[in-house]
């Protein structure tokens, strides 16, 4: 009989672990959007020199919590305050498990009284639907899930379309679409500015480096709202940014997407692996890289570990408190970025050709080939952390990851990232059979992109 649920697929399976790293559903697609509307190395630029415009319209759940316990619901499951949670703004939302290990991550926003909606990966509006079913509250959930990865053809519809305007000329842009001067937004504030004759709800935000906008709307007036956006950022160099190298804005801004969520233990947590399908995403997802462990709580990761520290506050009562005050913060790992070799790289790509050894395959601009990434880093040969985002930087004309390491180790150091699977590879569909090589990387900021440390508010990314 086949599983019904993530716990039976789990027990199916024996490990987790095997499970995850053999999993044949190959890396994480941002859909429907073209791959390029230009090419990647011009897309990536403009976010550093003049402006882009990123459709997200496609890759992320939209779950639109409302009710009179909304509110104190999403409260329990945050690791942050609510205390000063008004309409109009927005926070990042990442819950944690009972044990204090991060489940995901995403974007809250307080639309109205006892309104919100969560724009994110799947993990965190699972557990958000979880408890909106079984926890008692007087709330409602209508999940928007994101579009299928391969559409094969037929129509796809959203609920809303879903842009950023962002780069250093976004400002000219705006105001020119929004026919003068547009509202002082604080950043994660929302107000309205004027598209194509429309009122037009945004919030400040900044993915590039710069400051920004994030708008959204009725799907069906997408096409005219993207129209217009870029008719108006013409004069301004603005560059429509395809799917192929949206992702790769992280890498030079600092934030590391997809953890694997921390949920595949713990008896507290078995209720929940229960109400998860047997194919939903927490099931289905993969694990790559070169960190191999029998055990599945050697891939879970703290709130510390990503960046989100200072976001956690103890002024509420919420899932995994107990857990995160008992731990030893200077010990936790941190969020650096790491800037890879070129001689190595060069080793890599060369391999291709001279059919002398066969690395893994470095795709740029992102080089990602799982759900979630989990490179060996080392010193010394001792694992010291994981590299868990990896591509390429046209801006900086470097490789560059996103890593959590050792809180000894310091900006500045050559450490080395084990690139490729053990064993010629897995079961993935995404792995070809290749040999693993040991790259030097100089630990760095992060953000790793100057302007994105300077002019971002002072928060989780560069924390």
């Amino acid at each position: 009989m086949s599983a019904k649920n993530l716990e039976e697929v789990i027990a199916a399976a024996g490990n987790p672990v095997d499970m995850l790293r053999n999993s044949k559903i190959g890396a994480y697609v941002y859909p429907v959007v073209p791959t390029e509307f230009s090419n990647w190395r011009d897309e990536q630029r403009a976010w550093r020199e003049t402006a882009v415009l990123f459709d997200q319209s496609h890759h992320m759940v939209d779950l639109f919590i409302s009710g009179k316990d909304a509110f104190k619901m999403l409260s329990y499951l945050a690791t942050n305050s609510f205390a000063k949670f008004k309409i109009n703004t927005a926070k990042q939302f990442a819950p944690c498990t009972y044990d204090g290990y991060l489940i995901g991550d995403g974007i809250l926003f307080y639309l109205a009284e006892d309104e919100f909606v969560f724009v994110g990966r799947a993990p965190s509006a699972n557990w958000i639907m979880f408890h909106a079913e079984t926890g008692g509250y007087d709330v409602k959930v209508v999940k928007d899930d994101r579009s299928p990865a391969r559409p094969m053809g037929k129509p796809v519809t959203r609920q809303f379309y879903r842009f950023q305007i962002q780069g250093p000329k976004a400002k000219q842009v705006i105001e020119k679409i929004n026919g003068g001067p547009f509202p002082d937004i604080k950043f994660f504030h929302m107000d309205y500015i004027n598209i194509a004759g429309r009122q037009v709800r945004a919030l400040r935000h900044g993915m590039a480096g710069a400051p920004g906008l994030e708008i959204w709307g009725p799907y069906e007036e997408g096409e005219e709202i993207r129209a217009a956006i870029l008719e108006a950022g013409e004069e301004f160099g603005i560059v429509a940014v395809g799917s192929r190298t949206y992702a790769t804005n992280t890498l030079e801004s600092g934030w590391i997407p997809s953890p694997l969520p921390a949920i595949y233990t713990g008896e507290k947590m078995k209720s929940f692996r229960e109400w998860l399908p047997a194919d939903s995403y927490e099931a289905t997802g993969s694990i790559g890289g070169s960190f191999v462990s029998d055990n599945i709580e050697d891939y879970y990761l703290t709130p510390y570990e990503l960046g989100y520290g200072v976001m956690v506050k103890f002024d509420h009562d919420f899932i995994g408190r107990e857990a995160l005050e008992k731990m030893d913060k200077g010990a936790q790992r941190r969020k650096v970025t790491l800037e890879w070799n070129g001689e190595d790289m060069i080793k890599i790509l060369s391999s291709y050709f001279t059919g002398e050894e066969n690395y893994k395959s470095f795709d740029m601009p992102l080089a990602n080939y799982a759900s979630s990434s989990y490179d060996a880093v080392k010193v010394n040969g001792k694992t010291v952390g994981f590299s868990m985002f990896t591509g390429y930087s046209n801006n900086e004309r470097t490789a560059l990851s996103l890593a959590t390491i050792d809180a000894d180790i310091q900006i500045g150091d050559e450490i080395t990232v084990v690139w490729g699977e053990p064993n010629g590879g897995t079961e993935k569909t995404t792995v070809e059979p290749h040999k693993q090589i040991e790259v030097r990387a100089i630990v760095s900021p992060v953000p790793y992109s100057k302007v994105a440390r300077e002019t971002y508010a002072d928060g989780w990314r560069g924390k």
